[in-house]
């Protein structure tokens, strides 16, 4: 058994308490000011890349889009965009960066809707070649828009 015995004072005990206490700040300073890395986001040049980004999440979509339509975004906000930016905030995506820009939609029948086995549709917004937006939706009665994120259980 090895005994080890010491002195301390009670000017070097605070020393030491204040010396440690600067550390551990330093530390989380440090730690705190590293910025988050985020995932690059995906570049969807063609066709193929965007129907397997939306396999990625969870869609099996037709291979073809239904329908093609080219736009420009406002240059700033105004409704009906305000309450559809809502929709895609809760997702992750953001159309302000885009407002003044040129935008494609890509619009795909949805197969695999959890109780909707046909009627589904999907709407994917591209901005110089990468996703900004997007939405699943049913027309008609017991319609329904939501965000692109796979639902757990039917709607």
């Amino acid at each position: 058994m090895l005994i080890f015995t010491t002195r301390f004072s009670k000017k070097k005990a605070v020393l030491i308490v204040i010396l440690l206490g600067l550390v551990i700040a330093a530390a989380i300073l440090f730690l705190g000011r590293r910025p988050a890395e985020e995932p690059p986001a995906p570049q969807l040049l063609t066709n193929e890349d965007r129907v397997a980004y939306l396999q990625s999440m969870g869609w099996e979509v037709a291979l073809e889009p239904l329908e093609t339509l080219q736009f420009l975004l406002p240059d700033h906000l105004a409704e009906p965009y305000l309450s559809y930016n809502e929709l895609q905030n809760a997702q992750g995506f953001d159309l302000s960066p885009c407002c003044g820009k040129q935008l494609s939609r890509f619009t795909y029948a949805v197969s695999n809707y959890p109780d909707r086995p046909e009627g589904v549709q999907l709407n994917l917004y591209i901005c110089e070649d990468q996703p900004v937006a997007g939405d699943i939706f049913c027309a008609g009665a017991n319609g329904f828009q939501d965000t692109l994120v796979y639902p757990e259980s039917g709607t």
